[in-house]
């Protein structure tokens, strides 16, 4: 059972690598920072900026447990990663790049997912629709590196456009282990919606098949959990675990299946309660909006919009 905390989880060899984990239990978010050995660059992934709805107020608790973290095992944020623009906390990557560095990154297609929110929230003109506000943007199957472990960005739209998942590879780029996103719940959970603007469950179904077409032995590391009742959050899988216990995707559903399952759950889901923050803070790479001409930064709440 994974401590709901944080742990410490060293992967199998010949791809030595650390993967410290964050639960947020206000959003049910898991952040990973991905490293090689003390001293050594890291990549952290899906961070959380603590947001209270009820007074408008941001915090920083749990972005801050990860900057002690890295301070304390000297590690150099090289990647600030997000699987996509989420709909369920708001990103800490910008207050993070500002006390740790590194650069924020995301799959090209936010560029879509900009376009269309940029309408729901009707963004200010100077805001740009061109990926811009992000320090990188990931081509599909693109190559990077944390340090010397190398990784490979994975392009699985369905919950939204621009999913991405974060694969490390061995020198043989066989695949070790991968932050999926919300692409993969818990096999016992299954997977995410695709009812958002952009998402689509034919696409999600195909991004599936794609990561569990890896090597069975590959770790999965999931962006939340909400576990069924009796059962501790959990966030580490395996590629074989979910062909055969995923109760959305095991090995034997098929796309029509899955598509009607996902299609008919849907529309009986409530929003996510952050989805009106979150977004405009996440398309904009953790940014708050521009203060007005009074000195404060508002959020739009669009009516009837979703």
């Amino acid at each position: 059972m994974n401590n709901p905390r944080a742990s410490t989880l060293p992967s199998p060899t010949p791809a030595p690598a650390q993967v410290q984990a964050f639960f947020d239990p206000g959003t049910s978010t898991i952040t990973y920072v991905l490293f090689e050995r003390e001293g050594s660059p890291c990549a952290v992934i899906d961070s959380v900026l603590d947001y209270d709805p009820k007074a408008g107020r941001t915090s920083t608790a749990a972005a801050d447990r990860v900057i002690e973290f890295v301070r304390a095992k000297g590690l150099q944020v090289q990647w600030l990663l997000e699987t996509h623009a989420h709909a369920d906390h708001l990103s800490a990557a910008l207050y993070l790049r500002e006390h740790l560095g590194g650069t924020i990154a995301i799959g090209s297609a936010i560029r879509t997912v900009q376009g269309v929110f940029g309408k729901v929230f009707h963004l200010e003109p100077e805001f740009r629709l061109d990926g811009s506000q992000f320090g990188h943007l990931f081509a599909p199957d693109e190559v990077f590196h944390v340090g010397a472990l190398r990784m490979k960005a994975l392009h699985v739209p369905g919950h939204t456009p621009a999913d991405m998942a974060y694969v490390l590879e061995d020198e043989a780029g066989v695949a070790q282990l991968a932050f999926v996103g919300d692409t993969l719940f818990m096999p016992d959970v299954g997977s995410a919606r695709c009812d958002f603007p952009g998402g689509n469950a034919h696409t999600l179904y195909a991004s599936v098949r794609k990561l569990l077409a890896l090597p069975c032995a590959t770790r999965l590391f999931m962006c939340h959990d909400y576990p069924p009742e009796g059962r501790e959050p959990q966030w580490e899988t395996t590629v074989a675990a979910q062909r055969e216990e995923n109760i959305h995707l095991h090995d034997g559903i098929d796309e029509a299946a899955f598509v009607a399952m996902r299609e008919k759950r849907d529309v009986t889901l409530a929003m996510p309660v952050l989805i009106l923050p979150a977004i405009q803070v996440n398309i904009r790479a953790g940014a708050l909006p521009p203060p007005e001409a009074n000195g404060t930064r508002y959020l739009k709440i669009p009516l009837n919009a979703l």
